[in-house]
């Protein structure tokens, strides 16, 4: 599993279920967020002697594949730009290892320009001291910010403040093994499918007696067990944080009607398979074990190479309601209290991330565009055809990706109570509505 796709993946499950490392407690506190960072970025980037050397330090995160790719554009960007020159490294051995990597360089004063972070540590890092304030710089028409799906940018945001851009953008729908809905003589998921469609089709698809089930859910309470419930807590007319996002309100009769679906399911129909580890559920849909699965595009490339013949649609919906929810990635860009540094990284990154040469990064490798320009491109159509049919199906979809994750600080924390309630409860150990309420109160001081 060495594409980034899958990698990616089993880092952020990680990295999203770990404690909080308290950068803003790590910060140094030489530097002020924003505020000192601006006018690098800004105003006084006209004071910066243009031809002047300067040198970048960019983590990555990323495995040899993806690395080898992202060190030839480093390369490209250094041959149009002499006088800059950028130091590309992964940062960590793994993904989820680059936090603590940079609190501790927070510490030690030896912290990147650039690095690659997950979503939901968007807000420890933004709250550090320690990132560049970008909100000028994309506000720029030439950026074109507004190409980027909505749900990525504000995970690029703190306080009103962009903190980076968005690096890679998902989203989750439904991807199905066609030969066992065949099998089965079930009619494949359509576009229209409703959450009792969903249900009904596992019901008939489970075979004890061949070890076949029809869906699967992760119990490991990691995030991939919370954040596969988020689609039906919105899809319900519920929400994760109240307006002022310092109180949970998934426990609503949202969130317990979402519960109470997944746990008929497994408890009733006992047409899920339990996955302990989060890994085991994409391969056993490959093999034909498991029917269907609430996944991304991070899995289309397995799929590829393991030629499955399977289909791909958005989610059951609720009253006509599709919503679904994306999962983005952020290039961050630090602030080390020098115009000429803040100028390059921000200069570098805002080309990174700019249509041309996405095409390059993300289509190149198997992962959704960045921005909506992209589909009329001749690489979008390459990528489309190469990745078929979950490649536009899962594109289609950011369209649904409409309510961002909570990028406060307490939300690592609040995740890992939801998901051991949800683990709880499709495992018959606990009822919806108590375990909700429990993790609720459990995330109160995180959020507050």
């Amino acid at each position: 599993m060495s594409h980034l796709l899958h990698r990616r993946r089993s880092a952020l499950l990680a990295g999203v279920a770990a404690v909080a490392l308290g950068l803003s407690a790590c910060a140094s506190g030489s530097g002020t967020t924003g505020t000192s960072s601006a006018p690098a970025t800004t105003s006084a980037s006209s004071t910066v002697d243009p031809k002047a050397p300067v040198t970048i330090t960019w983590w990555t995160g990323q495995s040899a594949e993806a690395e080898t790719i992202l060190e030839g554009l480093a390369k490209e960007y250094m041959g149009l730009h002499p006088n800059i020159t950028i130091k590309v490294a992964p940062g960590a051995s793994t993904t989820d290892e680059l936090k603590q990597k940079i609190a501790a360089g927070f510490v030690a004063d030896n912290y990147p320009d650039l690095s690659y972070a997950f979503g939901s540590w968007a807000t420890e890092l933004g709250m550090s001291g320690k990132t560049l304030d970008l909100t000028a710089a994309v506000a720029d028409p030439a950026v074109k910010w507004e190409e980027i799906p909505e749900a990525a940018r504000k995970t690029a945001m703190v306080e009103n403040r962009v903190i980076g851009a968005p690096a890679l953008v998902d989203n989750l729908g439904l991807i199905y093994n066609k030969k066992v809905f065949d099998a089965a003589g079930v009619a494949y998921p359509s576009h229209d499918w409703s959450w009792d469609d969903f249900r009904a089709a596992a019901k008939k698809l489970t075979d004890s007696s061949k070890g076949i089930y029809g869906t699967a859910y992760s119990v490991s309470g990691s995030e991939d067990t919370t954040w596969h419930l988020w689609p039906q807590l919105w899809q319900n007319g519920g929400s994760i944080l109240s307006a002022d996002q310092k109180s949970a309100t998934f426990n609503s009769d949202a969130g317990v009607k979402a519960l109470d679906f997944w746990r008929a399911m497994a408890i009733d129909d006992k047409s899920v398979y339990l996955d302990q580890t989060d890994e085991k559920y994409p391969p056993l849909l490959y093999d034909g074990k498991v029917a269907m699965i609430l996944g991304g595009p991070w899995l289309l490339y397995d799929l590829k190479d393991r030629k499955v013949s399977y289909g791909a649609t958005r989610l059951p919906g609720t009253s006509g309601d599709h919503q679904t929810v994306s999962g983005p990635d952020v290039w961050v860009a630090f602030d080390h209290q020098d115009a000429a540094r803040a100028k390059a990284t921000t200069d570098f990154l805002l080309w990174l991330t700019s249509a041309p040469i996405d095409e390059k990064w993300n289509l190149a490798f198997g992962n959704l565009p960045l921005r909506s320009s992209e589909r009329d491109s001749a690489a979008f159509a390459t990528w489309a055809k190469d990745f078929a049919p979950g490649a536009q199906v899962f594109f289609d979809n950011l369209q649904n990706a409409k309510t961002p994750r909570p990028t406060v600080e307490g939300y690592t924390e609040m995740s890992k109570y939801v998901g051991e309630a949800i683990s709880k409860v499709l495992q018959g150990q606990a009822d919806s509505k108590s375990a909700l309420d429990s993790a609720a109160a459990k995330s109160a001081d995180a959020l507050s």
